[in-house]
């Protein structure tokens, strides 16, 4: 059936681009509703109840910015901002704003479909209260506290922890700069983005085979970092 992989939402008012995300979305199983505003793409979200959200910023009612607080402050479906505004800020702003993962066009089918899957597997770890996480030959037990890599337990310090945690919590989502500084030290500490850098160089070499090439932790240059799940591209710099 069109819809067992998902239902789609698609919030975008440039019609070559529907045309365009239809054919791939649709043509790989997904059930497909668009909205052409903001306010109308709001109303399919609290009427259709979608997997995922794709959600261009440059509407012509609402900016797409407000679309995602507004959506945030009642539900937790993911939010895939796809966007010709390629600045760093504007990334943080949408990340921060509610946002799971930023899309800048022109992007290809591949890395839509892969970002739709990483989206869509997140929410079902949040949904079934995944407790233990295992990846390859890494396993954290978020209950206990414990981090293990193959087979053996790594002591990480608190910090450590706390970001670890809030990144596998996660997983496979954007985390900006400000948040992981956030959640790890509190808000006084939201600028300090240098202790962050020593503390994920820290955890890169507790955790990866080769710290200069991770693949769990994944930077996002001048934006934040994400926990990488199987389905992600292997298209960024570490």
């Amino acid at each position: 059936m069109a819809d067992e992989k998902g239902h789609i939402l698609l919030i975008e008012d440039e019609s070559q681009m529907r045309r365009f995300l239809r054919v791939i979305l649709q043509g790989h199983g997904y059930k497909v509703t668009e909205a052409v505003t903001g306010e109308e793409g709001l109303n399919e979200t609290a009427v259709r109840n979608p997997d995922v959200i794709l959600l261009d910023l440059g509407l012509p009612d609402i900016d797409g910015l407000i679309v995602t607080r507004r959506v945030r402050e009642w539900c937790e479906t993911p939010i895939i901002v796809i966007s010709a505004r390629e600045q760093e800020m504007d990334k943080v702003n949408a990340l921060d704003a509610g946002a799971d993962d930023y899309l800048t066009k022109p992007f290809g089918a591949g890395e839509l479909l892969a970002r739709i899957r990483v989206a869509m597997r997140h929410q079902t770890m949040k949904k079934t209260g995944q407790s233990v996480f295992v990846v390859d030959d890494l396993k954290v037990d978020l209950p206990k506290r414990q981090v293990f890599l193959a087979g053996k337990e790594i002591h990480l310090t608190p910090i450590e922890y706390k970001l670890l945690a809030v990144l596998i919590q996660n997983a496979g989502k954007v985390i900006t700069h400000r948040q992981l500084l956030k959640e790890a030290w509190g808000p006084p500490y939201e600028q300090q983005t240098q202790y962050l850098r020593v503390y994920m160089t820290q955890l890169r070499h507790k955790l990866e085979a080769d710290p200069a090439r991770p693949k769990f932790l994944i930077n996002e240059p001048g934006i934040g970092y994400r926990f990488k799940m199987y389905g992600e591209q292997e298209s960024r710099e570490a």
